[in-house]
């Protein structure tokens, strides 16, 4: 048998008397593409860290290539092979292709002087392992995500790379730039390169990883190949709880509609879109990256004003020069990047929550009632669950799954009729995404008009009552999703895809076909 490139034997590591890590182990083969998989707070980070030589474990042991270790040092861990490309990339967007290629490699060799020569032929040979095709001159900031992907990894090849650690790789990729990475980590594999795929997409995990580590508050759960697995006791590994997946049904509408859209154009971006939602409804809006999904979203929250068409709440038309338009019309938008668009992350999970109607608690006097303030705070911190010891506490302090329910409670602490999310569950971990899924369809239930915008096949099949398509610009006729499988839905996104077919569309305007049951 082949020495495991990798072989984590009993480590441990606390932190101020928290247990990060108890008792682990890890062993990957040369060429084996291994998922680790947890939740967040989970120790998946202390782990890759302690493999890279950042943290020293209390206890314990890490192997690579044969080589004991019980103080890996960063430099150790680089010289034997491992890489780490983190979540972010690490990259540098002020600097070229080549200088975020190559300029490490210069330091590591402790030269006194930069050789650009050298460094280009270094970035040249690094972008022809992986078939990348891009100008090592061009500023890495003017790069595509999946380009930016690209340069991190081919950085990791430089040297004789044995394992490379991908940090949650597809989090910002379209299905069409996954696909592109899957190709090269194959190709990785089949040079003897070993992977560990650290991710929590379970269809993506099942489709690239060939053995599973899973981790929950710092033990692991279980380590198996991934015929052992589905996606029900992959869930319930990494959480400890069962999930229902029955699907989203609502039961016969014949309300008024909530709201109400008519030949909205965005030139450039999208034409002509109608669409009805009516009480109680989840609408599914899936189409890949620059069909005009996201446009069609800022647009209906007044972001992006229209060229042409109506927007109508409640039968009433709403003028949308702005957001203040939309926010007094009842439509609440939950974007795309919680970070930049959806969170002030300075400031206080509490003031992010109830920064939307703060009016609402300003007398006419200029007084602001700081109790009533601390009152809601700790009201949607309940609510919705948000992990903290203090909603005084700064909201980057927050794991992606509780800063997604901050954004949402910030939202519906205004009590909108309307609810708009743009990929409202991109990058939280399960436990926390199937909590954000039961949210929004309690709130279908009382009534809400719901928007999902998603390219997770699964998220839309299973949450919304409705679908429709988005590509180029144009929204299809809406889909009864009880009539799509995955792979359907997946094959009618793509641009080779066909038209739905008449027998399972109806019009976005007309009301949803009566189904049989309610909430399961």
């Amino acid at each position: 048998m082949d020495t495991p490139v990798l072989a984590v034997r009993h480590v441990s590591k606390s932190f101020a008397g928290v247990r990060a890590l108890v008792d682990i182990d890890l062993e990957i083969a040369p060429g084996e593409i291994h998922c680790l998989a947890g939740e967040n707070g989970s120790g998946k980070s202390t782990l890759i860290k302690v493999i890279s030589g950042v943290h020293a474990p209390d206890a314990g042991s890490v192997s690579i290539a044969g080589c004991e270790y019980t103080h890996l040092t960063p430099a150790d861990a680089i010289a034997v092979g491992v890489r780490v490309i983190y979540q972010d990339f690490s990259i540098f967007p002020n600097l070229s292709v080549m200088e975020n290629i190559a300029l490490g490699s210069e330091v590591a060799a402790g030269r006194a002087l930069v050789n650009r020569s050298r460094m280009r032929r270094v970035a040249a040979e690094a972008v022809a392992k992986i078939g990348l095709t891009v100008d090592l001159d061009e500023l890495v900031g003017n790069l595509s995500v999946a380009d930016k992907q690209l340069v991190a990894i081919s950085r990791a090849l430089i040297g004789d790379a044995r394992l490379i650690i991908m940090d949650e790789p597809t989090t910002a990729l379209t299905k069409k730039e996954v696909r592109a990475l899957f190709d090269i980590v194959r190709d990785l594999q089949s040079r003897g390169i070993a992977i560990l795929f650290v991710s929590h997409k379970l269809e993506e995990v099942f489709e690239i990883a060939q053995r599973f580590t899973i981790l929950r508050s710092g033990h692991t759960v279980i380590t198996c190949p991934k015929e052992d697995l589905d996606r029900a006791s992959f869930a319930r590994h990494m959480t400890g709880r069962d999930f229902d997946e029955a699907p989203y049904r609502t039961g016969y509408i014949d309300a008024d509609p909530v709201l109400e859209v008519r030949g909205a154009t965005v030139t450039g971006a999208f034409a002509d879109a109608s669409l009805t939602v009516r009480p109680g409804e989840i609408l599914g809006i899936t189409g890949l990256l620059g069909s005009g999904r996201t446009e069609l979203a800022m647009s209906l929250f007044g972001m992006i004003p229209l060229d042409a068409g109506t927007v109508a709440v409640a039968g009433r038309e709403v003028p949308l020069r702005g957001v203040r338009d939309a926010i007094t019309a009842g439509i609440a938008y939950v974007p795309e990047d919680r970070l930049t668009e959806g969170l002030f992350l300075s400031r206080s999970i509490g003031e992010n929550i109830t920064i939307a109607e703060m009016d609402a608690f300003t007398h006419y006097l200029g007084f602001v009632d700081k109790e009533a303030i601390r009152a809601e705070e700790k009201r949607w911190v309940e609510r919705l669950g948000v992990v903290t010891p203090d909603p005084a506490g700064a909201v980057n302090t927050l794991s992606g799954g509780n800063q997604q329910k901050v954004v949402l409670a910030k939202w519906l602490a205004i009590n909108p009729s309307v609810l708009i999310l743009n990929g409202p569950t991109v990058g939280v971990d399960i436990g926390s995404k199937f909590t954000i899924h039961s949210i929004l369809r309690e709130l279908a239930q009382k009534g809400m008009a719901i928007i999902i915008i998603s390219d997770d096949i699964a998220e839309v099949l299973t949450n919304c009552s409705t679908i429709a398509i988005m590509r180029a610009g144009k929204l299809s006729e809406a889909i009864n999703p009880d009539t799509l499988t995955e792979a359907e839905l997946t094959r009618l996104l793509s641009e080779e895809g066909a038209p739905a077919s008449p027998t399972n569309t109806r019009a976005l305007t007309e009301a949803p076909a009566a189904r049989e049951g309610g909430e399961d």
